[in-house]
């Protein structure tokens, strides 16, 4: 998806708020204008090459830029930067993200995940230091227990190695995926990434079995020694002595990081589980959080259109494992599966038919339905009405016709165009003026929703709002600053009552901003 205006503007800000406006200025650049080297930026934001090299270096520590060149037979390579819009938006979401790990794993996980939000990239020597300066006491069991934490985090896929620090990237027109992978062609044809930003994203990730392993080195300088690549999961007879030894001189420069996909898909997880239970019933989502917790490993991208396949008997498995499945019956599991799974799927009533949720369709009503929402609440239930019968029809309708099909709301007929008008006026619907030639040319207008671009333009909406919530913020935060520095036993009074005042206003702007990044990761991630 193209990014929007306000989608800059927004990411620009969250910039601005984080490493201030140089950093800013050069991120802007970017966001703006797409990959450019650093010659380019230092004539386009007029900073010094001193200041746009230090907001480079900031803005790649903390993931916000990816470093590449363009593979080229003459002359000499040309660093090129641009940069990772969502990376930076994800930035307004890591309290979501440590809420993420607080839940599937504990708090000493939650203590290297912050380290890591706040740094950007770490060595391993790095987050264990760092973790143990944080606890009250620093002994061998606290650095034992940080390290078992570290290791259950990129078991997890919560924490991956950095990408490539400056991937070469081919010109030729013809664009191919960065690895080949096994399946049907036209599947392949999917997974290629478009945009230049996608093609550098994929060129930099590690390879799989490197992404989430730590290397040791125990023999390595050892006469014949060997050296050995451990996946995360494997028994560690002496975790210590590997740890130490993985801190050495061949592994100083391993750099770790979040990684922001698996949070996204999470969170996506999460937000079929809630839409399905809203939609359907309670046993219909637990059905779902079984499906999604037992093949998220096996997903490929975050953005699957269907869960991974599974037979009746796996997934009856998972559902009574977990404790609100428990009751239910293998009959009650497959009533579910059928309000979740694809209709046109063909399957064999036997015990090894296989079962695939359809997340796409989920999320394609969710987004419907919030939508409709706005909708309802910005122009009334009429224009409602209206906005839904087009909507569900996926056609042009003329205005007569669409008048006739509303009559249940009981809108006055002259009343139709009024309102159709105001919807298209505001980028919410799609009008159409027909011309019929005959004995008496007459014409008429048509209307539709044209999803895509409608989408688009709510999501632009969004980001204005965010960003507007998020000025607030900072407006109100600034208000209250002489309230807010003054020690807790000088607020007596007037002064308490401006703490309270203070904090009733964070607390709905912050809850408001974290509704609202719901939708837009609704829209935008999911």
């Amino acid at each position: 998806m193209t990014l929007t205006q306000y989608g800059i503007k927004y990411a620009v800000h969250i910039i601005t708020s984080n490493f201030g406006n140089l950093v800013a200025k050069v991120c802007e650049s970017l966001l703006r204008r797409g990959h450019l080297s650093l010659k380019q930026l230092i004539g386009f934001t007029e900073l010094t090459p001193q200041q746009v090299k230090n907001s480079l270096l900031i803005l790649i520590q903390h993931n916000c830029v990816q470093p590449f060149s363009f593979d080229q037979s003459e002359g000499p390579k040309v660093t090129q930067y641009i940069a990772l819009f969502d990376n930076i938006i994800h930035r307004g979401r890591f309290a979501k993200f440590l809420a993420v790990v607080s839940q599937e794993l504990d708090t000493d996980h939650e203590l290297i995940l912050k380290d890591l939000l706040e740094n950007g990239r770490l060595t391993l020597k790095q987050i264990i230091e760092g973790a143990e300066s944080s606890k009250s006491q620093g002994d061998s069991a606290g650095k034992d227990s940080v390290q078992e934490s570290f290791l259950k985090l990129v078991n997890a896929h919560f924490v991956e190695r950095c990408p490539a620090p400056e991937p070469v990237l081919e010109q030729a027109t013809k664009q191919e995926g960065p690895a080949k992978k096994r399946g049907a062609k036209s599947a392949k044809m999917v997974e290629v990434p478009e945009t230049i930003e996608q093609r550098v994203i994929a060129l930099a990730a590690p390879p799989e079995a490197v992404r989430f392993s730590i290397m040791i080195d125990s023999e390595a300088d050892a006469p014949g020694g060997k050296s050995d690549n451990m996946s995360v999961g494997e028994k560690r007879k002496h975790p210590t002595l590997e740890f130490d030894t993985e801190f050495g001189s061949n592994d100083e420069v391993v750099l770790w990081r979040a990684n922001f996909e698996e949070f996204i898909r999470c969170l996506r997880h999460k937000a079929c589980i809630e839409n399905v239970r809203a939609r359907l019933d309670d046993e219909a989502a637990v059905v779902l959080r079984a499906m999604l917790k037992a093949t998220r490993t096996a997903e490929k991208k975050v953005k699957t259109e269907n869960s991974v396949p599974l037979s009746l008997n796996t997934i009856y498995e998972e559902v009574i494992n977990s404790e609100a499945g428990r009751s239910l019956t293998m009959g009650r599991v497959r009533d579910s599966l059928s309000g979740l799974c694809d209709s046109s799927q063909e399957r064999d009533v036997d015990e090894d038919e296989s079962y695939s949720a359809d997340l796409k369709k989920i999320l394609e009503l969710a987004q419907d339905d919030e939508v409709e929402s706005i909708v309802l609440k910005r122009y009334g239930k009429d224009a409602y009405t209206m906005f839904r019968i087009l909507s569900l029809a996926g056609r042009p309708i003329e205005t007569d016709k669409i008048s006739d099909m509303s009559q249940l709301s009981l809108v006055e007929k002259n009343e139709t165009p009024k309102i159709l008008y105001n919807l298209w006026k505001d980028d919410y619907l799609h009008m159409e003026r027909l011309v019929v030639t005959g004995a008496r040319q007459s014409q008429f207008l048509v209307w539709r929703v044209d999803k895509p671009i409608i989408w688009k333009h709510v999501l632009d909406e969004m980001f204005h709002t965010a960003l507007n919530l998020s000025l607030r913020l900072a407006c109100e935060e600034e208000r209250f600053k002489e309230i807010t520095d003054l020690p807790a036993h000088k607020l007596l009074g007037e002064m308490a009552k401006q703490w309270q005042l203070y904090r009733n206003v964070i607390l709905v702007l912050q809850a408001s901003l974290l509704k609202l990044d719901d939708a837009l990761m609704l829209f935008h991630d999911f």
